[in-house]
């Protein structure tokens, strides 16, 4: 596995980020590293079989940076120290891992969570042999319009919250279900009181409104729409795709997101070839989603730039799909990251591990590759270094399995191994 380069933060309005530690702050030693500031009550989790920090510095040299018998300590709401047990210092709490796994919070950098309704019809006719096509949205369209604020906020927070229990600690969503001015901007302002990482979506299909006036609709897009849902995002997404936007209309609703500060994402090529990935690398996007049908040109590109290839096993599974070849581009030295795509019509999961369980059987990854993408790969797709790894500095965000090592996520399929999860310091679940 290639990790990839740590690109500079993308801009767009977000809350101000936690000051990164400076290096005279930060001190090591031989068997594990701290943190010399500290924020008020300190807790050890100690007793751990193995600890995935995805510091490549650490324990065994691997991208996971894995410690056996190892500890971690939490200070405030940041990392301060991982280690061996047998080296970790002193603190006010202390937590015993029973001889079980720690790995960092899932950064979910790719879902739709704003929306009213479900699609159980569509999914039962797909699965009787109806093949998948991108105008299924239209159906949640009409169900988010008619939705209430209240109702919209208590269908985002449930989904969070069964997501936080299955140790999602960073999470993405977008707007894309309601395709007007009003519709679009209220999606965003109910998601922002939850994330910093807001995508303004409302290119997802041509608006039925204007469906006979596609043109019409990319000026909306790019002009009163944009203005009025810019101040809630920190990205900009549109599905280029065959039934809903061509690349010159794609390059235009990117453009006009970059001008308004907001940094591009792309749904590309996942229903058939396109020039979706060669526009992401082109624009500098954070991520190119899905993935599934590239060309030498398409991996080459990715390999060469800064540009995510997140992958979404959940909307395959779904729609009985061709699935991406995540062995292709991990050869090639593409960054991955592995991402739900939870939506009520083609990936209706939030199960982080069910995608990394795909991954390993499904798209040629191993274990250790499907928990990185999952974890430090979502991150680089969110242009986070905060997130997505356990060491000094690094917000306190992890979970701890009922199994004795990661490898259980893909080994075990289906069985409920997230057991208490921590969110920037407080345990959560």
């Amino acid at each position: 596995m290639t990790p990839g380069r740590d690109p500079a933060p993308a801009p767009g309005p977000r809350p101000a980020p936690v000051a990164p530690i400076a290096p005279e702050d930060a001190m090591s030693s031989t068997t594990g590293t701290t943190s010399g500031s500290s924020t008020g009550s300190t807790t050890l989790i100690t007793n751990i079989a193995s600890l995935v920090t995805n510091d490549p510095s650490l324990g065994d040299g691997s991208p996971l940076g894995l410690i056996q018998d190892a500890a971690v300590v939490i200070d405030g709401d940041r990392i301060a120290w991982t280690g061996e047990s047998r080296e970790a210092p002193a603190t006010d709490n202390q937590v015993d891992a029973g001889g079980r796994a720690v790995i960092p919070g899932f950064v979910d950098s790719h879902s739709h969570l704003v929306f009213a309704g479900d699609r159980t019809q569509e999914f039962n006719a797909r699965m009787s042999g109806r093949s998948y096509s991108a105008g299924g949205i239209r159906t949640t369209v009409a169900a988010t319009r008619a939705a209430s604020d209240e109702e919209l906020e208590r269908n985002l927070t449930r989904y969070l919250h069964e997501a936080l229990r299955q140790g999602t600690t960073t999470f993405e969503t977008k707007s894309g279900y309601g395709l007007t001015v009003e519709d679009e901007a209220r999606a965003l302002r109910i998601a922002s009181a939850h994330t910093d990482e807001v995508t303004y979506l409302g290119a997802h299909i041509v608006s039925p409104d204007f469906a006979d006036d596609p043109a019409a609709y990319v000026a909306l897009v790019t002009g009163e729409m944009l203005d009025a849902c810019a101040p809630y995002a920190r990205w900009i997404d549109v599905f280029c795709e065959k039934g809903a936007f061509d690349g010159d209309q794609a390059r235009a609703i990117l453009t006009a997101g970059k001008a308004k500060g907001l940094h591009p994402r792309i749904h590309a090529n996942q229903l058939s070839y396109g020039p979706g990935v060669l526009l992401a690398v082109e624009l500098d996007a954070a991520s190119a989603d899905h993935c599934t049908h590239l060309t030498d040109a398409d991996v080459d590109a990715l390999a060469s730039g800064d540009t995510v290839a997140t992958l979404l096993p959940g909307a395959e599974f779904s729609t009985r799909a061709e699935w991406p070849d995540a062995r292709r581009l991990l050869d090639a030295g593409v960054t991955v990251a592995l991402s739900t795509d939870c939506n009520p019509g083609s990936s209706f999961t939030s199960s982080v591990p069910f995608c990394i369980a795909l991954a390993v059987r499904d798209m040629g990854m191993t274990p250790d590759e499907a928990l990185w993408s999952a974890t430090a790969g979502g991150a680089r797709a969110l242009r986070r270094t905060d997130v997505g790894r356990l060491t000094p500095g690094a917000h306190a965000d992890l979970a701890l399995l009922d199994a004795p090592s990661h490898v259980h996520l893909a080994y075990r399929p289906g069985v409920p191994l997230v057991g208490p999860v921590w969110r920037r310091g407080v345990r959560v679940a």
